[in-house]
């Protein structure tokens, strides 16, 4: 009997870690689809600078969390033997992996929004410093319940907050992360001509589709696996995300006028908003969340590039801080049982969790953005960036006609 307990244990574990690989995987492959996603979207002299910065960030933000960010948000370090490290099947191990391909998003995310006038080293040092310090101390203030902010507002408002794959964690954070950075920055040179917005169109439609084709397929891993285990697995959260990703296809396309580029950001804003609340929601209620989610990616990123005049070249203010938002509000609103979701949600926990992750990515945002620009700089002086980050940083272009 006892052997028998024993195989069914082993058998657990193993399930479980390669539940959880396949998750971390997915989530891997979709830095691919960032970095087409930006490729496309930028100006030809600037598309090799895309592809290092999304390589280069995924190195370093690994590094920085192995030592540090999961260190600080988990309280869990790599220090022991490989022999303790590898036990219950390396689990923990995996589990690490598939955490971190998730901090890897938040300089992926702010990558986009700074793109075609940002220095190489200074911002890869900022971005390490965003995964070692200020990511984690959200992520694990919400999934680890550190400092007893998760206990003190479900003894005040019956529920913690909820975010069950990262709406508020991940995409809300990188989005106001990047914001701080992009107001730092400044626009592009030539971006306006005294009130009047000048039209850079992207390099590249096909590339732009292709990366977010690649982020849509891999957004099933992203929320589906952050159960983390087997037992936890739901059809529900498949079917709310493939839901809300179709309700922001249908909006952006409407809101859009058939833009492309429009199109196939809308469902990337719908995928956004849906991870929270994608295990309690109903999916009429997901579809509703991610048709506003287009509707707000459209208005928004119109919006401050022509009034505001904040120029984030890919949206991603709008996309993951602003969607990220509303994803955590709704999880409060479409996940309560009254609208047929499962319950088990406040509403205003969810509107407190989701402030607090706003003033601490922009806070520290500001604060290692500011310390960095004082330090290093981290603008590319005005012939670099005429020339392009391309030949300015990496001494290569795109392609050659040769």
């Amino acid at each position: 009997m006892e052997n028998i307990s024993s195989a069914i244990q082993t058998l657990s574990e193993s399930a479980n870690t390669l539940f959880i690989l396949i998750g971390a995987i997915m989530v891997l492959a979709m830095h691919a689809g960032f970095a087409f996603l930006e490729v496309g979207t930028v100006r030809h002299r600037n598309q090799v600078n895309a592809l290092v910065k999304i390589m280069s960030d995924f190195g370093f933000s690994a590094l920085a969390y192995f030592f540090i960010g999961y260190w600080v948000a988990y309280d869990v370090n790599f220090f022991s033997s490989a022999s303790v490290l590898s036990e219950g099947n390396g689990y923990e191990l995996v589990k690490f992996f598939f955490l971190m391909t998730f901090a890897a998003a938040i300089p992926a995310i702010i990558s986009g929004g700074v793109a075609e006038r940002a220095k190489f080293y200074p911002m890869l040092i900022a971005a390490a410093a965003i995964v070692a310090f200020v990511y984690p101390f959200f992520e694990g203030l919400i999934w680890n319940g550190n400092f007893g902010f998760q206990g003190w507002l479900e003894a005040t408002f019956g529920a913690p907050f909820h975010d069950f794959a990262g709406s508020v964690v991940v995409h809300a954070v990188g989005g106001w992360i990047a914001l701080a950075a992009i107001m730092i920055l400044g626009v592009r040179k030539g971006r306006y001509r005294g009130d009047k917005l000048i039209a850079f169109a992207p390099s590249n439609i096909p590339f732009l589709a292709l990366g977010a084709w690649i982020l849509t397929v891999g957004w099933f891993g992203f929320n589906v696996m952050s159960a983390q285990t087997m037992d936890g697995i739901s059809g529900l959260v498949a079917v709310n995300t493939l839901m809300a990703m179709v309700g922001g296809i249908i909006t952006s396309l409407i809101a859009g006028k058939n833009d492309p580029g429009f199109l196939h950001n809308g469902p990337l804003a719908g995928l956004v908003a849906v991870c929270a609340g994608s295990d309690l929601m109903h999916p009429i209620g997901a579809l509703i969340t991610g048709g506003v989610a287009g509707v707000l990616f459209v208005w928004l990123f119109t919006l401050i590039q022509n009034r505001f005049k904040i120029d984030d070249v890919l949206g991603v203010w709008p996309l993951h801080g602003v969607c990220g938002v509303w994803g955590g509000i709704a999880a409060g609103i479409f996940g309560s049982e009254a609208l047929g979701g499962l319950g088990g949600v406040s509403l205003i926990a969810q509107i407190i969790g989701t402030a607090a992750g706003v003033v601490v990515a922009f806070i520290g945002g500001w604060i290692v953005y500011t310390l960095v620009e004082k330090a290093a700089g981290i603008r590319l002086s005005e012939e670099d960036e005429y020339n392009g980050a391309d030949l300015a940083i990496h001494k290569i272009g795109a392609t050659s006609e040769d």
